[in-house]
């Protein structure tokens, strides 16, 4: 008798993701097929998102559509934190959890498509490094769980709990295991990656019988021995932070910081109640750009979060405008249910919340425009993410670009390269927001 298929859709961010892959390597160590259609799966499991009510819309969507197609879904992850929500809609789903409640959802697909594998100790159905849904050259490396901090707009410590930090180990040896697979780029995520350790007092681990603190530098300078990319994500701008600029190049830990300031004006992040004061930030950006010039800041903003006035927003740009930051997203605020922003006055309207959000990423983009036009001339190393042959262009990455939230640096004649490649390009070209490149000249032979 053939394995049960799992049909399994994954949405919200980096996180979940692991999460997903975390259940799908599970399943497959069972023994279950996974499905990429709904029609021929024993069942369907989606990992939804809950964080902000287009997420929540997103999730309940997806979960009709394998209700129409398939009949049978267990779902999970954020949104699964209210099961009511999701019962008021979809009444026929055959089981919902919450975030990390792996066991829950394995509980469920054994319920409802059970399955007893034949063992074969010769079949080894899943590789050392798990199942894994992002393409082969990159991972997604999670470091902690949950997050000590009490933002007002966020509902994130209710649903995945206070920060639990991994053992150092654990997270090393993972690290390992992924490289030795092929993945040339480590993306360390968490909630607050720089808080990773403060949970467990920093206690020592081991990794290679060698001791290694459990510490955000600590990790840091362990991972950039990996001889591949590492980009941290989820930074907080604490003064620690500092000892890890100097671990920084293309070739290893790379100088890039994604740190989601979220705003500038000082009455705005009180009543966000987020940590650290705009003039201190810029202080500190100026500090790591002294330490490593070759640093990209990547961060993302809310604007019209209830009470943000004119001069607030304006407060905003100029900070914007003094930070130069390399890679900006914004979002227009809106309520969370359960967050406590909801009980804060003076919301914004929501035609003034878009004029905003349009004013500010016009001044990023021009802001982009520039930084990036430093560029051109330069030779920087990328790793290539994909291929059109018949343009004879490579879609690829440099230290600055995080995969799919970041620019892309287009090769042109690089239609023989292959995904994972990485290299060194000459830049020719830029825009808003993206790089154009060539490939170096085979030696004795002029560029021109």
């Amino acid at each position: 008798m053939s394995a049960p298929r799992i049909g399994f859709v994954s949405l919200g961010c980096p996180k979940a993701l692991v999460d997903s892959e975390r259940i799908l390597t599970q399943l497959r160590l069972e023994g279950y097929e996974i499905s990429p259609t709904y029609d021929d799966a024993a069942l369907v499991v989606v990992n939804t998102c809950g964080f902000i009510d287009s997420a929540k819309a997103e999730s309940l969507e997806a979960i009709g559509e394998a209700l129409a197609d398939n009949g049978r879904v267990v779902v999970t992850g954020c949104l699964g934190a209210n099961a009511a929500d999701i019962r008021a809609v979809h009444p026929s789903v055959l089981a919902v959890s919450g975030p990390q409640q792996y066991e829950a959802v394995l509980e469920a697909v054994h319920a409802h498509a059970p399955h007893t594998p034949v063992h074969d100790p010769r079949l080894d159905l899943v590789p050392p490094q798990g199942v894994k849904l992002t393409p082969r050259h990159y991972a997604y490396l999670k470091i902690s769980e949950g997050c000590n901090h009490h933002c007002s707009f966020c509902i994130i410590p209710s649903m995945r709990g206070r920060l639990a930090s991994r053992p150092v180990g654990d997270v090393l040896e993972e690290a390992e295991r992924l490289v030795a697979a092929g993945v040339q780029e480590l993306l360390v995520i968490s909630q607050d990656t720089s808080a990773y350790g403060s949970d467990i007092a920093y206690r020592t681990g081991f990794w290679g019988g060698r001791p290694v603190k459990a510490s955000f530098a600590g990790l840091a300078e362990a991972l950039a021995r990996l001889g591949v990319w590492v980009r941290l994500h989820y930074v907080y701008p604490y003064p620690h932070v500092d000892a890890v600029l100097p671990l920084m190049s293309e070739q290893g830990l790379l100088p890039y910081l994604d740190i989601p300031f979220q705003h500038a004006s000082p009455a705005v992040l009180k009543r966000m109640r987020r940590p650290a004061a705009a003039e201190r930030t810029l202080e500190r950006i100026a500090h790591w750009r002294a330490l490593q010039p070759d640093l990209a800041i990547r961060s993302t903003f809310i604007v019209g979060f209830p009470g943000e006035t004119e001069d607030d927003f304006e407060t905003l740009l100029a900070f914007l405008a003094a930070a130069e930051l390399d890679r900006v997203g914004c979002f227009e605020y809106s309520p969370v249910e359960g967050a406590a922003a909801n009980a804060l006055s003076d919301a914004v309207p929501e035609p003034l919340k878009h004029e905003r959000w349009e004013r500010l990423m016009a001044l990023q983009a021009d802001i982009s425009r520039a930084r990036l036009a430093r560029k051109v001339g330069r030779h920087l190393d990328v790793l290539v993410d994909e291929i059109d042959a018949a343009a004879d262009v490579a879609v690829a990455r440099s230290s600055a670009d995080a995969p799919e939230i970041d620019g892309v640096v287009h090769i042109v004649g690089g239609g023989a390269l292959t995904p994972g490649m990485r290299l060194s390009v000459e830049i020719t070209g830029s825009d808003d927001y993206d790089l154009e490149a060539r490939l170096p000249a085979p030696a004795g032979e002029s560029a021109s």
